[in-house]
């Protein structure tokens, strides 16, 4: 894939995501898109993924919550959907799209990534957890959540975080050694 062609697939799903995502996504926006891309890209380089891989991953990354465009229950499902109509005009092969699928739907929570791409994705799609940024990212996710639920408390909220957490595990080498420690004090913070 040539970089031309992989501007147009992002410029594509950037501009789809701008035009479609409902105001009230706080967490689920553009930017948190633009977020995990660039930290897939980072993670990727640091396990040493191939460039055929990693083009593979920017597309995941770019696409894994472009189904929020159409719904937020199962939007893995629906975002992998709209993945394998447009990249089949982007010239690339059912193996790709089922791979960058596969990696879409590691993001699901919870989470379980089967290969080294699955599990990029998915560390990347959470790394704020273990990050100076958590309180940020609590906070637009808290209120996308109030959308739905309006009766939601801080303390419920804090519980589900709390909860969120303690069960949640990092899969990559990178996230394990230099992101979990981070977490952990975020935990702390919340108990």
């Amino acid at each position: 894939m040539t970089q031309g062609e992989f501007q147009n697939i992002y410029n594509e799903v950037r501009d789809l995501l701008s035009d479609n995502l409902p105001d009230y996504l706080t967490y689920h926006s553009v930017s948190h898109t633009l977020e995990v891309y660039d930290k897939a890209i980072f993670i990727g380089k640091k396990e040493n993924i191939s460039q055929s891989e990693m083009n593979l991953l920017k597309i995941a990354a770019l696409y894994h919550d472009v189904g929020f465009t159409k719904t937020h229950v199962e939007h893995e499902q629906e975002g992998c959907k709209i993945a394998k109509v447009n990249l089949k005009r982007h010239g690339l092969s059912s193996e790709q799209i089922d791979e960058i699928c596969a990696m879409i739907m590691a993001t699901k929570i919870p989470q379980n990534p089967q290969n080294k791409l699955e599990k990029i994705l998915a560390d990347a799609d959470l790394e704020y957890l273990g990050t100076v940024n958590f309180a940020v990212g609590s906070k637009k996710l808290y209120l996308e959540l109030l959308h739905f639920n309006p009766n939601l408390s801080i303390e419920e909220w804090n519980k589900i975080q709390i909860k969120f957490l303690t069960n949640h595990k990092y899969h990559t080498n990178f996230c394990k050694r230099y992101k979990q420690h981070r977490k952990l004090k975020n935990l702390l913070t919340l108990k």
